[in-house]
């Protein structure tokens, strides 16, 4: 199996951004109209949403859907607000020694996937972070040095709220400190429950556990996987081995201190590293992010270097192995350009 990732650079929205969304439109509707446009909320309600919780990039947001095409469905979607429901699984963690940084493996199904890390300098915020749904990001880090990350929060309530994709953008754009950042994790509603990592640029870090059903949770946690405080999806948990995992990261922030190569080395192989890519939990990437806005995409055996000062547009085309293919190292079988 194979999957090209694209490094993007286009300062605001124009050709290259369109392009994009084209190539995606298809499969995006599909997914976001499986239950019915009736079953998703109107233009009014997603625009009523973004004027409520995120006034500050609606002239991003409009601009972007008249990019596009401006058409109903589109300009829905691109809000992200009330999307069907979607799982992932992933891991992340901060590395606390002299210069911390963000580093996180992505878990989930490669046909869903935008595979574009996008540099962009939209409302005047340098931006770098994997795009997801076009607006949205999984990961990132800002030109004031503040990083964020995203992992499923291990519970199946579903309710009014943004896909947390979208609210990653939004805290990327307006935002430089952590305490910022938390802020408005903890007032903008989120549709599903995540865990959402942040790391400012003076190593102040917070891990928010989100939820469309409760008051968000503040931590001072430096590791996340697929739960909260507490497993309640039982069956998704084993699964994922959430407990395993999140156990392993802090044993090796705790227990036993290593250095900065080692730790994240650690994420290319299991029990972090995933080759569960036919059930939708494989490991697209790993991705560290610094604050000096030093980013490595990093698979095994290979690396994609970037930067706000040094980002060059490519291509990398990813092999991940088959069921047949994987074994207990879950390692890639293949890097190379197009």
């Amino acid at each position: 199996m194979a999957l090209v990732f694209r490094s993007i650079d286009e300062a605001q929205p124009g050709p290259k951004l369109a392009g994009l969304f084209a190539g995606y439109w298809p499969a995006y509707r599909k997914w976001w109209a499986q239950e019915g446009y009736s079953a998703r909320p109107t233009y009014r309600e997603c625009l009523r949403a973004l004027l409520e919780h995120m006034p500050e990039i609606m002239p991003l947001y409009e601009e972007v859907v008249e990019l596009v095409g401006g058409s109903d469905s589109q300009a829905r979607f691109l809000s992200l607000y009330c999307p069907p429901k979607y799982l992932s699984g992933c891991s992340q963690a901060i590395w606390r020694g002299d210069t911390p940084f963000l580093v996180r493996n992505y878990d989930y199904h490669p046909r869903t996937f935008d595979a574009a890390i996008l540099k962009t300098q939209w409302l005047g915020r340098g931006v770098i972070g994997m795009s997801d749904g076009i607006l949205g990001l999984l990961d990132g880090v800002n030109d004031a040095g503040l990083m964020v990350s995203l992992t499923f929060g291990g519970r199946t309530q579903v309710g009014p709220g943004f896909g947390v994709p979208m609210i990653l953008r939004y805290v990327l754009q307006i935002c430089e400190t952590t305490a910022e950042a938390v802020d408005c994790l903890c007032r903008i509603p989120c549709h599903m429950s995540y865990n959402v990592t942040v790391l400012d640029a003076k190593g102040k870090y917070a891990t928010v556990y989100m939820a469309p059903d409760r008051v968000p949770e503040v931590t001072d946690q430096p590791v996340a996987t697929n739960h909260q405080s507490k497993v309640e999806w039982p069956t998704h948990a084993r699964f994922t081995a959430t407990v395993e995992r999140e156990r392993f990261l802090l044993q090796r922030l705790t227990l036993h201190p290593e250095g900065e190569n080692r730790f994240i080395d650690a994420f290319l192989r299991p029990p972090l590293y995933s080759t569960a890519f036919s059930s939708g939990f494989g490991t697209l990437y790993t991705a560290v992010y610094r604050h000096t806005g030093q980013i490595s995409l990093m698979w095994p055996g290979a690396v994609w270097n970037l930067s706000f000062d040094n980002f060059t547009e490519g291509t990398r085309r990813i092999l991940f192995p088959t069921d047949t293919e994987a074994t207990g190292h879950g390692r890639t079988v293949g890097f190379g350009n197009l």
